[in-house]
């Protein structure tokens, strides 16, 4: 989907330079010697290109609107193995998965893949469940907590600029 989209805005940008590049040409000015004003010039624009501007724009908007405000990230459910839920987490750019699934009363178990180097990711922390654990590079670090209640728990990077989402589930 984030392929389309990406299309989808390259397109309207190109279509955009077109009309903008083949619209009514600016008018130069009859001579250098008038004296200059304080005023702006009116540049008239076709209005198929004006239309075509303001409905591409507002097209702009919405994609983005709906981007944000409706794409809701898929959980991942972690996987029972001997009473422990287990879950690898890939830490590049963000949280891979960032929305975990578990259940309420069981041990869960994070393994934390850092492949990114920056500064902001070499932390993760669980502030409901008192975890503060440093993420080396390249490593993998196991944390471990049972949640008891079900609710939505956040955990983040050190600068709180990365974030995830563990649902605990009865």
């Amino acid at each position: 989907m984030n392929i389309k989209i990406k299309t989808g805005l390259q397109f309207s940008g190109i279509l955009l330079s077109i009309l903008i590049a083949n619209s009514a040409p600016i008018r130069a000015m009859e001579s250098h010697s008038e004296p200059a004003n304080d005023q702006f010039k009116t540049i008239e624009q076709p209005l198929s290109t004006k239309m075509v501007v303001t409905v591409s724009g507002l097209a702009l908007i919405g994609l983005e609107l709906g981007w944000f405000l409706f794409s809701k990230p898929k959980a991942k459910k972690a996987t029972l193995n001997q009473e422990t839920q287990e879950l690898e987490i890939l830490v590049d750019g963000g949280y891979q998965p960032n929305r975990i699934t578990v259940q309420s009363g069981k041990k869960v178990r994070l393994n934390f893949i850092r492949k990114d180097p920056s500064h902001c990711l070499d932390k993760v922390l669980f502030p409901d469940f008192n975890i503060a654990q440093d993420l080396p590079l390249n490593q993998t670090t196991t944390i471990e907590f049972i949640p008891e209640e079900s609710g939505e728990y956040t955990f983040s990077c050190g600068m709180n600029m990365v974030r995830g989402v563990v649902e605990v589930q009865h």
